[in-house]
This record gives structure tokens, C-alpha cells and sequence, in this order.
């Protein structure tokens, strides 16, 4: 289930990790409740789950890869629901008290313990298709804005516009099932900024001034997100001399990239002179984060990871999963941005923001 090679604390955590670092930003309990009876908090966060449930059931039942899907797809959304069932008569239960990790990790163990390793397999690939043919003009629209501060912006806009093609979020799934995304059409109607956590401003002011040696990105979904937000933003920073890691899901989770298909959705954005549109990649490099959810623990990250982002001085952490349902208040040793839009209503409204709004947390060192 779990990346097969040990896992090691994200270097650039502050110290001492086990005193100054909780992965999940909503707590779901406190101390002083029972430990026997589900809080509200949880029970509306196991609500959030079960109504995902017939989306991946869905999925599951198409999966070409694994014989007699229907009925396995029917055991996943039984056994998932039981689960989910005990949890709220009893928190203790299936290694609780829950939070968005255990509840993650249970239904991508019942989901791979049926055979099914990757139910968005084919959705992905034909999203990073899509999204690989738009790739050109999109940077190429990035790179007409001579105004340094005014492009900045821009690819920022890009990443939480990308960042709408979510599958885990069942109202999503089903807008997307509908009508697909268009990628210009989520960049132009983002939510009016202030957004509801909105540190661009200090972020602009700081690319004016500084360019960083190593930056880390926590990569989310496949598709626009990836291909159309993020990679146009790792070649802007490679194109001002920064080394930019892409940290990429050892694993199938939802609609995630893995490490593996970002190596190949690189390779394949690659002119015909190995470069990303013009720009030298040889500062590129992607690494295998070790995680194998959609939320992340930065206590238990690949040491591969560890070790190539040790001197990193900048952590960017992209998504909901892992920049806001996990990892909204990590402090880290350098500078550091959470970044994506709130996709739940449970998230919305911990934030006292609005749904779809969007996150831009910047903390400097």
C-alpha cells in the first residue's frame, strides 16, 4: 500500500517535527470530547466521503484492467460505506479517530486490495492529452506579458484555474462528466480577489526582488492542473535560474499525476531541442514524493525527496490535498506557498470563505 522504501521527515520542516508539525488542518476532535462518539466535525467530514462513494464506484466499474469490475466496483462502495458506517457509531474503530489521511487511505486500500490500482487511469490520459495540446499557447500567452510583476500573477491564476480538474470532489465530478473544463473560460472566472487566505501582493513584490536557487513543488492533479498551471510556472522560475523539483505521487490516487506519468508528460512537452518552449530544462527533475494519497504527511516523504530538497529555498505545496486540507499551517525553514481553491463546502467554510475560492498563502523564511 505504502511506498516500498522507508520514509523520512520532509528536510525542510521546522524542527522538531514531532512537537511543531500536524499534517491535517482541520481538527476533526478535540481533547476534551469523547472519545467514544463521533463530534460533529467528524461526522459531517465521513458525510463528505460517503457522498463521493458512487462517483469512484462508477470509475471502478469501467475499469478495463480488472476482470469482473461491476461486482468488485459493488464490494469497494459496500465495504467502504460500512467502514464509514462504524466510524461514525464508533470514532476508535479501523484505526481511528479519523481525519482526511485515515479516511484517504482506507478507501485506497479497499480499492487496491480489489485490484483496483488506478480507476482514473483513462480520464488522465485523456485529460493530459487535451491539456498537451494547449501547452504552447498558454505559455506563449505567459510570455507576451513583459510586465514582470503582471505575468507573475498571471501564471499564480494559472495554477488555481488548472487546479478545478479535480475528480475528488463529487461536485466537480459532476460538472466535469457534463461539459469537461475549459481552461481559459476557469482562469477568467476565478472568484474576486481578496481571495480568502491572499498573500499574492507580498508574493509579487518578493519575485521583483528575489529569484530562489531550488524550488520543491508538491504537484496535485493530472491534466490542466499539471500541464497548463504548474509546468508554466516551473519554466518561468527555470527561466530565472532557479532548480525546480516536480514531487509527484509514488502511487495512483484519484486523478493525481504520478511520478512516472509527469517524467513522461515532460518528455513528451520536450522541442525538438529538449527544451520546454525554448526554455533549458537541464535544471528540471522530478522526483517520487513516496506518497501514495491525495493529501500528504510531510513527516513520511521518500528519502530521495528528502535528499534532493534539502537546500531547497522554496516549498510549494499545490491543491486542496496538500496545500490546504493537509499542510495549510506547516512551517517550514524557507519561503513557502500554499496554494489552490477550496472545492469542498466543509473547507469553505473552516476558512470563512466562499466555495471555489481561492487559497494563495505566502510565508517567508
Amino acid at each position: 500500500m505504502e511506498s516500498s522504501s522507508p520514509s523520512v521527515p520532509f528536510p525542510l520542516l521546522q524542527a522538531p517535527v514531532e512537537s511543531t508539525y500536524r499534517a491535517c488542518t482541520i481538527p476533526y476532535r478535540f481533547p476534551s470530547d469523547n472519545p467514544r462518539k463521533a463530534t460533529p466535525v467528524e461526522i459531517q467530514w465521513i458525510d463528505l466521503f460517503l457522498n463521493s462513494v458512487p462517483s469512484f464506484k462508477q470509475r471502478a466499474e469501467n475499469d478495463p484492467t480488472v476482470a469482473d469490475a461491476p461486482a468488485k466496483a459493488e464490494k469497494f462502495a459496500q465495504r467502504y460505506t460500512s467502514i464509514l458506517e462504524e466510524l461514525k457509531k464508533n470514532p476508535e474503530s479501523h484505526g481511528g479517530p479519523p481525519d482526511c489521511l485515515l479516511l484517504c487511505r482506507l478507501r485506497e486500500l479497499i480499492l487496491r486490495e480489489l485490484g483496483f490500482n488506478d480507476i482514473f487511469k483513462k480520464v488522465k490520459d485523456e485529460e493530459n492529452a487535451k491539456a498537451m495540446s494547449l501547452f504552447e499557447g498558454v505559455v506563449q500567452r505567459n510570455d507576451e506579458i513583459e510586465d514582470s510583476e503582471k505575468r507573475a500573477e498571471n501564471l499564480i491564476r494559472g495554477i488555481l484555474a488548472g487546479n478545478i480538474f479535480d475528480l475528488g470532489s463529487a461536485q466537480l465530478a459532476e460538472v466535469f462528466a457534463k461539459d469537461g473544463m475549459s481552461f481559459l473560460a476557469s482562469c477568467q472566472n476565478l472568484l474576486s480577489r481578496p481571495w480568502v487566505i491572499d498573500d499574492l501582493d507580498a508574493f509579487k513584490t518578493k519575485w521583483t526582488k528575489k529569484s530562489w536557487e531550488k524550488a520543491v513543488i508538491f504537484v496535485d492533479n493530472s491534466g490542466a492542473d499539471i500541464i497548463l498551471g504548474i509546468l508554466p510556472f516551473a519554466r518561468e522560475l527555470l527561466r530565472r535560474g532557479t532548480t525546480v523539483i516536480l514531487a509527484a505521487n509514488d502511487m495512483p490516487s484519484i486523478n493525481d499525476v504520478t511520478y512516472l506519468e509527469l517524467v513522461e508528460i515532460v518528455n513528451k512537452l520536450k522541442d525538438e531541442n529538449g527544451k520546454l518552449a525554448g526554455v533549458d530544462v537541464s535544471n528540471l527533475l522530478v522526483a517520487n514524493s513516496g506518497n501514495d494519497l491525495p493529501v500528504i504527511d510531510l513527516s513520511s516523504v521518500s528519502p530521495e525527496l528528502a535528499y534532493m530538497a534539502s537546500d531547497a529555498d522554496l516549498v510549494v505545496l499545490e491543491g486542496m490535498g496538500r496545500g490546504i486540507e493537509t499542510n495549510l499551517y506547516a512551517q517550514m525553514k524557507c519561503d513557502s506557498i500554499k496554494i489552490g481553491m477550496v472545492k469542498h463546502p466543509e473547507v469553505a467554510q473552516f476558512l470563512g470563505g466562499r466555495l471555489y475560492d481561492c487559497v494563495f498563502k505566502f510565508s517567508e523564511a
